[in-house]
């Protein structure tokens, strides 16, 4: 019937549309949470999904699906590279953000634990580039094959004066404020999207964009509006395009966009939370500004749309003098965390002609399968690649909502310190998810956790030491697949060697 059904629905497209590959849009917002907008991804809506205003994420939901288990890592460049490359992070051994300073380690000291010898600059398209994952860009594939590649907004692939640092270097034609930065200085036009301090620019300065200095343009509407721009040369040439459209918002600096904030300070919220929520209504705009110009050029529907974000809300510890704005909840932590909130994401993909709208599924996807199934949505069969993929393609799930892959295995690998404040598996920490059990592995504790995600999303009630066996099981499947790819762990200071692998700590009982 799914065969069927999918020759149906190409017979009914028009000749153009079987003709032409489709274009493709990546809309990537950072630090965006689960529950950071008005399309609730639970079972129900809630207080937090009243609270924001994303109107067109609701419409591109009802024209597409919306995914309810979408996951990223906890941090945003591992993200990044693993859609880049469709390679997992304990496998690509980016496991943490990039500095954009070369050869610079971002992992705090720890009292406990030295840190992991991982790739500090990140993603490179050449190879021989130290501390960094060599490997076949995606926009590189597609270009070879057709496309009219273009990046805008936020890049953070690789650290300054290493290859990966520029977008055009993996096989972008066009780039548009991308380099090794991992958030801006300012989204304010008339600061030059710019923070200076002792006459000296911030070196989070967004470049590239000095068309807007001076100007009351917001950064978010700027890098929009540019994208749109280089969109007429492939529609003029009748050419498919590849947009890579990756906002620096929802990250901090919280500048408030003068067009929203108003309205959220009025209905009582603190000048925080009003700034937050007036950026991410900035970054709806411009998903709706892209839609509209889709229509306008009569193009919408021979283009496929996919909406992430690259880790779950920044959600500060009050107890450690922060202020939260993401919150998160149901979800447990946020940011840098290898619970559900710090992973756990806001997906859509539409595509019209072949996703069934406003369908929804359960099945849990990962960053990394954007990779092959934007290949597969492009047609693209044995692409050489230097690089073994990980992930796996959902166009399947696209076309069947009600497929399912409960033996599918997820792994999340964060073998490093993020932060000097403490939180909830913010740091040195992995976890492992087969069906609807997950498994924790805290190193610094030495200890797993396991929780039924079904009947526990809030991951509030640990079942190890009700069900050794099932933390038996995944800590071996979850041991064999870190060990498959080689995957770095920590070495404790007060005896030289590495930490216990999942398997021997559940051998030991140490729940």
């Amino acid at each position: 019937m799914l065969v069927l059904g999918s020759a149906l629905i190409f017979l009914s497209l028009t000749p153009r549309q079987q003709a032409q590959k489709p274009n493709i849009i990546v809309f990537l917002v950072d630090d965006m949470g689960w529950q950071d907008t008005s399309v609730p991804f639970w079972t129900k809506t809630t207080e937090f999904n009243k609270r924001y205003h994303t109107p067109n994420m609701e419409r591109l939901a009802k024209a597409g699906m919306k995914f309810t288990n979408a996951y990223a890592m906890p941090v945003c460049t591992p993200s990044r590279v693993s859609l880049l490359t469709g390679v997992n992070a304990a496998h690509h051994r980016v496991t943490h953000w990039t500095s954009p300073d070369k050869n610079k380690n971002t992992d705090f000291a720890d009292s406990d634990l030295h840190p992991v010898d991982w790739n500090i600059n990140g993603f490179s398209p050449t190879a021989g580039v130290p501390h960094t994952f060599y490997a076949t860009a995606l926009p590189e594939v597609l270009k070879e094959n057709g496309y009219y590649t273009i990046h805008s907004g936020k890049a953070h692939f690789g650290s300054k004066d290493t290859p990966g640092s520029d977008p055009k270097n993996s096989g972008f034609l066009i780039n548009i404020a991308g380099s090794e930065i991992g958030h801006p200085a300012s989204y304010l036009g008339k600061k030059n999207y710019d923070n200076p301090k002792n006459g000296r620019s911030d070196r989070n300065a967004v470049s590239g964009l000095e068309a807007y200095h001076g100007s009351d343009v917001f950064l978010s509407d700027a890098i929009t509006t540019e994208a749109l721009k280089a969109l007429e040369t492939p529609i003029k040439d009748k050419k498919p395009f590849f947009l890579y459209l990756a906002h620096y918002a929802v990250h901090v600096p919280l500048n408030a966009d003068k067009r929203f904030v108003d309205k959220y300070l009025k209905t009582g919220l603190d000048s925080t939370e009003a700034k937050y929520a007036a950026l991410v209504e900035g970054m709806d705009n411009s998903l709706g500004d892209v839609m509209d110009f889709l229509s306008e050029k009569k193009i919408a529907e021979n283009t496929v749309i996919l909406f992430m974000s690259d880790n779950g809300g920044l959600s500060r510890s009050p107890a450690r003098g922060g202020k939260a704005w993401t919150h998160n909840l149901p979800l447990k932590a946020g940011k840098g965390s290898v619970y559900e909130g710090g992973i756990r994401e806001p997906m859509l993909v539409s595509w019209p002609g072949i996703i069934k709208p406003g369908s929804v599924t359960d099945q849990y996807v990962i960053i990394e399968d954007f990779f092959p199934t934007i290949l597969e949505i492009a047609g693209i069969k044995s692409p050489k690649l230097t690089q073994q993929p990980d992930g796996k393609s959902f166009v399947q799930l696209l076309k069947n909502p009600s497929f399912s892959d409960k033996n599918r295995e997820l792994v999340w690998h964060h073998p490093n310190r993020w932060v000097p404040e403490e939180g909830p598996n913010i740091h040195y920490s992995s976890a492992f998810r087969k069906g609807d059990w997950k498994l924790i592995y805290d190193y610094k504790k030495a200890k797993l956790e396991l929780y039924n995600l079904k009947e526990d999303i809030s991951e509030e009630k640990d079942l190890a030491l009700a069900n050794p066996q099932k933390v038996k099981e995944l800590a071996v499947l979850f041991t064999n697949q870190l060990k498959k790819w080689d995957a770095q762990m920590p070495v404790l200071k007060t005896t030289g060697k590495r930490v216990p692998w999942p398997d021997e700590v559940a051998s030991n009982g140490l729940f």
